[in-house]
């Protein structure tokens, strides 16, 4: 029974720990460039996803936008500006303060499919680092959920076994991708539900 006793919990960011509604910025500024609806997206296809897996810096994903969305100075960061906006959202103050009661009692983490700059830019605005024992940055680690070997990265990082852990996601294949490592897993709907289903593993 100790060994499958829970030791970590670990929460994801966007939709979870952050309320991160689609605020349309991309729909808006492909009218505002006069470009058709999923073209932004096409002609940035390979950057964002660089971005979010680390092989390309902020400032090659700022020369990218400036050649295939031909933007100005102003242009870039006034695009960038409402890009982190929306990725930033709002803190989701109720789940982080649970996350915040939960230590020391249970080791805490982060796992989440980020972009580059994401980390300094929660950190000013969320304090994530103080929030948890660990973060776990796709951007950071080169492989984004639901790869089995970020799973695995966070169970090395916060030295617990797969059934030792709790993982809470919003996104469905994430979830199913954690509960194939063999980690508690709660899909994520509103905080009631989430804190409820939770407690409900601590307990057991």
């Amino acid at each position: 029974m100790t060994a499958m006793t829970i030791q970590a919990v670990v929460f994801d960011i966007g939709g979870v720990l952050e309320i991160t509604p689609d605020l349309g910025v991309t729909g808006m500024w492909e009218s505002r460039l006069g470009l058709a609806p999923g073209e932004l997206n096409k002609r940035m296809h390979d950057t964002w996803h660089g971005g979010s897996i680390g092989t390309i810096s902020e400032d090659e994903v700022h020369q990218a936008l400036t050649e295939r969305l031909g933007f100005d100075e102003q242009q870039l960061a006034d695009f960038m500006g409402d890009m982190w906006r929306e990725y930033l959202g709002t803190a989701n103050t109720e789940l982080i303060d649970y996350a915040r009661r939960l230590r020391p009692r249970y080791r805490t983490g982060i796992v989440s499919n980020s972009f580059v700059g994401a980390r300094e830019r929660e950190q000013a605005a969320y304090g994530f680092e103080d929030l948890v024992d660990e973060i776990i940055y796709s951007h950071e680690c080169g492989m984004s959920k639901p790869d089995p070997r970020i799973y695995a990265l966070a169970c090395d990082r916060l030295q617990a076994d797969p059934a030792q852990m709790v993982f809470l996601d919003d996104f469905e294949p994430c979830v199913a991708g954690a509960r194939h490592a063999g980690i508690h897993a709660v899909l994520y709907q509103d905080n009631a539900q989430a804190i409820r289903d939770i407690g409900n593993l601590l307990a057991r």
